[in-house]
């Protein structure tokens, strides 16, 4: 009984580990795709977004003999009757009016917070680190100004963090979070930033254009990462979900980002689940036209940030206690 346990397991360890080489059939032309068993459907259409430019919201997956499987993205491929060299096909379309794609994107509001354990086991899941080293080889960043050395890294969310997506305004500076310039100057200083979005690349660029972040004169941004950086991971309480692993950035900058001198603020805690010690949520910025007058949020995060500058390694650090962190600093300075 024992021999037979072991061979299935080694069998089901065998068939999530194997890659696959798909052919997806769109728009006249055919594209090879390479994917694992332990990749998810959301998975197989970033993999295909990244060849067609077609959003994986905006793609439907055809095949017969899978039905509608295709259309849960939370489906991992294993649990699939795929075999190499399949050919299915894609409809979609490429949109070029991105402000579309962000105004008919689900909206997350169902955050959550994993048990240490969990979270522990997440992360050190072979299966995830593999995922990891995938996407490391997959998706390479992008710097649009040097990396400097000495300086710690800083890594920020878009949406809810740095502006109100969900409101209308006619001019988009009305739904940036107040004192967004002043916060990434002070944060320039000792901090190299990197902008990570879980939309496109398109969406990134306008949004920080327009909010003037991209040629400010008084910082600069290092890189823009987008949701085709993200990896997917499984959590036994959460099902299947999306996150920002800050290996990907280690990896390709290893002389100058490690967990000791990295830390990333979003709204959205289980981004942080591959890396839980550089994660600080950072309270959602929405209904800017009510809250903008009384947001202090990026003002405070500034001390923080300010603060832990200091310090040598700052992967030991409970960022969840960062405002009695701000609000100490902020003492200290004043009686200084």
């Amino acid at each position: 009984m024992a021999a037979a346990s072991s061979s299935s397991s080694l069998s089901a360890s065998s068939v999530t580990e194997e890659e696959l080489t798909l052919i997806v059939k769109w728009n006249g032309k055919e594209y090879t795709v390479r994917v694992c068993g332990d990749d998810s459907i959301g998975e197989l259409k970033r993999r295909i977004c990244e060849l067609t430019n077609v959003l994986p919201k905006r793609q439907k997956l055809l095949y017969p003999k899978i039905g509608n499987k295709l259309a849960d993205e939370s489906v991992l491929l294993s649990q699939i009757p795929l075999k190499s060299s399949l050919k299915m096909t894609m409809i979609g379309t490429v949109e070029d009016d991105i402000i579309v794609d962000q105004v008919d994107s689900p909206e997350i509001v169902d955050d959550f917070e994993l048990g240490q354990d969990e979270a522990v086991d997440i992360k050190d899941k072979e299966v995830n680190k593999q995922k990891l080293r995938r996407r490391i080889d997959q998706y390479k960043i992008e710097l649009r100004n040097p990396c400097r050395e000495g300086k710690k890294l800083l890594v920020l969310d878009i949406d809810y963090t740095l502006f109100d997506h969900r409101s209308t305004a006619e001019n988009p500076l009305e739904l940036m979070r107040p004192y967004l310039h002043e916060f990434l100057t002070a944060a320039y200083a000792e901090y190299d930033i990197m902008i990570w979005s879980a939309t496109s690349m398109k969406w990134v660029e306008l949004k920080m254009g327009q909010l003037g972040v991209l040629n400010n004169p008084n910082y600069k941004i290092t890189a823009l990462l987008d949701h085709l950086a993200m990896i997917t991971v499984q959590s036994d309480s959460r099902g299947i979900f999306d996150c920002k692993p800050l290996g990907l950035i280690w990896a390709q900058f290893p002389q100058f980002y490690s967990p000791k001198n990295t830390i990333m603020f979003d709204d959205l805690r289980r981004n942080f689940v591959m890396n839980p010690q550089n994660g600080l949520t950072i309270k959602p910025f929405r209904k800017a036209h009510a809250n903008r007058d009384s947001d202090q949020e990026l003002v405070k995060l500034t001390q923080y940030l300010l603060g832990i500058a200091e310090l040598d390694d700052i992967s030991g650090l409970d960022h969840k206690k960062w405002e009695f962190f701000a609000e100490d600093n902020t003492k200290r300075r004043r009686h200084a």
